[in-house]
């Protein structure tokens, strides 16, 4: 009689076990517990932690409330400016509302994936192949809202959407090219252009003021007699100023005059003066050369 009391006890103690281990159920801190009770939403959401459901009776669905990553196949699409592209995105979402993810639809993560294509390809006929190369920030916008507008029924909220990446035809990448090589090359002519203009203004600035003073011009030629002698090339070109010339030709004209006005009644004494007269500009041209030849040498 009492093993079989003892035996009951035991039958008892086990059925309660296999009882309490079928109705247990944990729930991490990241998700939430949703009980069905015969076909039916019963209760509360259940919290993270140790949670009892009556076995056969109630069935319990977690919900995780973790940000999902879901990338968006590249969907392809014309633009509003006639260019085909292929786009693709990430969305980022959370359920904020287990019940609702629940009931409301069949497969949250399957309706959020298909509503974020379709809104994809709206939002590429939408806009112009400029706006999705340069104003994605826009187009992020209006995708996420486009997304989130029938999602909040399924108790999902749009965390935010990026676009990743455009895909253009090669014909499109080498116009594209093609322009911005012409582009920079617009920039560079007016740039060269600009600096030409303000090099003529400085220059004629310059000429004004070295004709004003005509020293500053042999000043700047024998600078630039040294910068050139110092390349040490085996030629070295020198130009002859024109106020040299004209010092030469003065010269020989005094020497005219000179001679024409002396008159004397000897022979010799006038052929003497014209010999005089002959060597005194010739004085003057080799003194003139002499300086000149020091003044390249220095």
């Amino acid at each position: 009689m009492v093993q079989e009391l003892v035996a009951a006890i035991v039958a008892a103690g086990a059925a309660g076990l296999v009882y309490l281990a079928s109705a247990a159920r944990v729930v991490k801190q990241y998700e939430r517990g949703l009980v069905f009770r015969l076909g039916r939403v019963h209760g509360d959401v259940r919290r993270p932690g140790f949670n009892m459901i009556i076995p056969a009776v109630d069935r319990m669905r977690k919900v995780n409330l973790q940000i999902v990553t879901m990338p968006i196949p590249a969907q392809e699409g014309i633009t509003r400016d006639n260019v085909t592209v292929r786009v693709d995105a990430v969305v980022y979402f959370k359920v904020v509302d287990p019940a609702a993810a629940i009931v409301n639809v069949e497969d949250y993560r399957f309706a959020v994936s298909q509503m974020a294509q379709t809104s994809l390809r709206s939002i590429i006929g939408k806009s112009e192949l400029d706006d999705l190369l340069s104003n994605r920030e826009k187009l992020n916008q209006g995708l996420e809202l486009m997304i989130d507008s029938p999602a909040v029924e399924w108790g999902v909220t749009i965390d935010r959407v990026e676009i990743k990446d455009v895909s253009l035809p090669d014909t499109m990448k080498r116009s594209m090219a093609r322009q911005a090589e012409a582009d920079r090359e617009r920039r560079a002519r007016l740039i060269n252009a600009d600096a030409e203009y303000q090099a003529s203004k400085k220059l004629a600035q310059a000429a004004h003021q070295m004709a004003d003073t005509p020293s500053a011009l042999q000043l700047r030629l024998l600078q630039t007699v040294m910068a050139v002698a110092a390349e040490k090339n085996s030629t070295l070109v020198l130009p002859i100023p024109v106020e040299l010339l004209r010092f030469l030709e003065r010269g020989h004209e005094e020497g005219r005059q000179t001679q024409a006005q002396s008159q004397t009644p000897a022979p010799e004494q006038e052929a003497q003066a014209s010999l005089d007269t002959a060597e005194h500009p010739l004085d003057k041209t080799e003194q003139a050369m002499e300086e000149l030849r020091r003044a390249v040498e220095q």
